[in-house]
Formats: structure tokens, sequence, C-alpha cells
């Protein structure tokens, strides 16, 4: 079973991504990973070339004109998806501010052994933790999606959907996939405040093709602005993966929420309790996939 990683990335060091990290927790899993590389300000190329010898690098240049609704990002992840050559079985996605724990392998290489010849399965299904604020807190709000595709077989009928988050094949049409007993880390939203407010400009600009440009530099921002982007956090009580120690132990900033000050409209609550008696699921929710 061939196995090739694919994802893309820019200026990760002026956004604070954790690239590293994020490759470093697919190589095990990988023979070889695809990175589309965009033409950065700061040496990201260079530390996504220093990490390992089975990373290949795409190098692109983004289309400043697919704005609408993030397309710019969809348009990078299929640019590696699409570089990877016909004899891998099974890719894996990995955006530059997600982690795979290492405790989840198991999981994960039994499920791609299992469904690698079954043609009805199309993608893998995997759990998500939405970090905010600090390596100590998980979003519970709507707005973090639960569950997305983060492997899929490698059809190249498989593209990109809306702005990277999940994929779609042919005409639109939802992948059919099997869940996994796996979770993605997702950090995108752990830096200090003013990488934060720069990170939330930028993508205000990469979403919305009228946004007025944003001023490129960073601002000094406190605490209380963080704490304006969320309704609602709790604390995390599991592990982190373990490439995440250093930048967990070299946070070099503080951040506090108060679970009192939870301000969850009534939907959220009745899918939070309605998850909680039937073990993770929730009506209503968007899902751009077909469980099978």
């Amino acid at each position: 079973m061939r196995v090739v990683g694919f994802t893309f990335i820019k200026n990760a060091v002026k956004m604070q991504y954790p690239v590293i990290e994020a490759l470093q927790s697919i190589l095990p899993l990988c023979d070889e990973v695809v990175v589309a590389v965009g033409k950065s300000e700061d040496n990201t190329r260079e530390i996504v070339a220093a990490i390992s010898s089975k990373i290949r690098i795409v190098d692109t240049v983004w289309d400043e004109q697919l704005r609408e609704g993030g397309r710019v990002l969809a348009a990078e992840t299929d640019k590696a998806f699409q570089a990877i050559d016909t004899a891998a079985d099974w890719c894996i996605y990995i955006q530059g501010d997600e982690v795979m724990h290492e405790q989840d392998y198991p999981a994960i290489q039994q499920a791609m052994l299992q469904y690698k010849d079954n043609t009805n399965v199309e993608g893998l299904l995997f759990k998500y933790h939405h970090f905010f604020g600090s390596y100590k807190y998980i979003g519970i709000e709507s707005k973090w999606y639960r569950h997305e595709i983060r492997i899929v077989k490698n059809n190249k009928k498989i593209y990109s959907y809306r702005d990277a988050q999940g994929f779609k094949i042919n005409d639109r049409q939802k992948l059919k996939v099997k869940p996994v007993d796996a979770y993605i880390y997702h950090y995108g939203w752990v830096q200090n405040p003013e990488t934060m407010k720069y990170r939330k400009d930028y993508k205000d600009t990469i979403y919305n093709p009228n946004a007025t440009p944003f001023e490129d530099t960073l601002q000094n921002v406190t605490e209380t602005y963080v704490k304006k982007q969320v309704k609602a956090l709790i604390p995390f009580k599991g592990t982190h993966p373990a490439v995440m120690r250093y930048r967990i132990e070299n946070t070099g900033w503080d951040f506090y929420w108060n679970e009192k000050n939870n301000r969850l409209k009534f939907k959220d609550k009745f899918k939070n309790f309605i998850a909680f008696i039937t073990g993770g699921k929730r009506p209503f929710d968007y899902q751009n996939y077909k469980r099978v």
C-alpha cells in the first residue's frame, strides 16, 4: 500500500502556523509528502525543505483573483493533489495548522488497509479538536466543524471544495466515506493577539474580492480582542501530539478563559446536548460527505 501526503502552505512563519509539526505528524504514515509552497515573504520554503527527504515541493504562485469564498486555498490544494503519482493508493491531506496524534496511527493505518480495495469508499472521515487562544481550550460553538475528510483515494476526479475545508468528486458529488476513530488537532486560532488579528485581517482579503487592503504590519492588540472572536470554550482534557511539545512549552503568551463567560446560543446548547446523549451525533450540522 502506497500512501502519499499532500498540503499547501504560504507565509507559515509570519502566520505562526505549525507547518513543521503538521508535516512531521503525517510523515510516519506516508511514503512521500507533496507540499505546494506558495511564494512567501518569509523562509517557509526553506523550513519545509529541511524537514525530511520524503518531502517534495511544488513551487506555486497564488492566484489573487480567486478570492471569492477563499477559493484560492482549494486551488492550491488541488495543485498538490494533482502532483501525486498514480502509484499511490491513499492520499493524506493535512493543512498547515492541523496535526495528527501518534496515538491514532494504528486506527488510521487499519482503516486504510481495510478499505483500500473497497470501491464504495472514497475517503476517510476524521473527528476534530479546534483549539482557540491557547493550547488549553477548545471551541464548542457550531461554527467549529466536528468532522471532515482528511484521507482520500488517489482518484484525480476528486477535488478540493470551497475554501479547502473538504472534498467533492465529479460534478459536486459528495464523497462516500468511512469514519476513523482519530482526531485532527486544529491549531489555526492559537497565536498571540497581534498575529491573530493580522491573520484574521489577511484572511478577509482572500475570502472577499471587495475587501479593502489591510495594514501589513503587526499591531498592538490586547487579550480582549482575542476573546471577542469566540463565544464559548471548554478546557481540553486530552494530550497533544508529541510533535507539538516544544511549541507548546514555548508559547510566549498567556490566555485564560472563564467558562462562566460562555454565551452559547440555544441551537448550540441543543446540539451539544444531543451529541452528549447520543455519543457524538449532532442534528442539522453541515455534512460535506456521505457516510457509507
